[in-house]
Parts: structure tokens; sequence; C-alpha cells
């Protein structure tokens, strides 16, 4: 299923594409059965602004399919489906640690307790793999770089991590 909606990059954005053309956010078909009949099916609130919380409560649109009943949401592109924190946060992080900075510095900087630092580090070591394969058949160059850190540092200059990961949503790659 389309989890992720590309190209927003931020919570204002999200907001603002919500007040002008929700219709965005609207699936074309039911991850259950894929009709296409899905209606909006209110919100949920979700706290994500970890910066100021002026931006607090993030609304999160559902929707139902007439079909078979089943629900699901979309999310904007800077809002990871399973984390906290927002995709920025962790590519600054991700990017540090790829340059070679401690997790304990990582941590420090990015406000984050370093057993996320940590987790999140382990995340991308061990699904490099699967992650590296889907990637490489749109981006083919990245695949010419020597080791997994270069791979992740070539990726990470040439495009956001949220849109990354808003690709691999729409290969049917589960994302964090």
């Amino acid at each position: 299923m389309l989890r992720i909606v590309s190209l927003i990059a931020s919570l204002q954005q999200h907001l603002d594409e919500l007040e002008r053309a929700p219709a965005a956010y609207r699936p074309s078909r039911c991850p259950h059965c894929g009709l296409t009949r899905l209606w909006k099916h209110g919100r949920y609130d979700r706290k994500s602004d970890r910066d100021t919380g002026k931006l607090n409560p993030i609304r999160v649109p559902r929707f139902v399919c007439r079909g078979c009943g089943g629900t699901c949401s979309r999310l904007p592109s800077c809002l990871p489906p399973r984390r906290w924190y927002l995709w920025s946060v962790q590519a600054a992080v991700l990017l540090g640690l790829l340059s070679g900075a401690s997790l304990r510095e990582c941590a420090h900087t990015s406000g984050c307790a370093r057993s996320t630092v940590r987790r999140w580090w382990q995340w991308l070591q061990q699904r490099h793999e699967q992650l590296a394969f889907h990637l490489r058949s749109h981006w083919p160059e990245w695949g010419r770089v020597g080791s997994w850190q270069l791979f992740w540092q070539t990726a990470l200059a040439q495009e956001p991590l949220c849109e990354v990961m808003a690709w691999l949503d729409r290969q049917g790659v589960a994302v964090p």
C-alpha cells in the first residue's frame, strides 16, 4: 500500500496541503481489496513537531473502503510511518554516523537518545542489502560505490531521505 504522499518536505507544508488540496492524500485503490471506492474517514492526530511543538497535533487523514470496510491512512513524506522523529532528523543523524561521528556525538547534536541513534544505525546496517537492491533499480549509479557506507552517503547527498523512503514505499517495501 502507498502509505506516503511524496514531495511534502515539512509539517507546515503538510498542513497547507491538507487545507488546499486534501484530495492529494486519497489513495487510488484500497490496500485491502483493490477497489477504487475510498471515502474520507476522519483523521487521527499525531505529535510530530518535536522542535517547538507549535504545529502539534499533526492531522493524518484516514480513509475507508466502501467495498470491504478496510481503513487506511496517508502520511506526508516528511513523517515516517513507524517512528517518532522526522526523516530530516534521522537523515542528519545517519549522515553524521556515516561520516565517522560517534553515537554519543550524534545523539547530543540531534537531541535524540543514544539508544534511538543506535537503533537507527543498526536498522540501516541490517536492512542495507534489501533497501539497496530496490534503490539500485531506480538509481543505478548508487551501486557503483564500494561500501555500504559510501552507498548511503551518495544516496543522501543526491536525494533527501524522506523521498528515498517514499520511493521505497511506492515499490511496496516496508519502511520504518
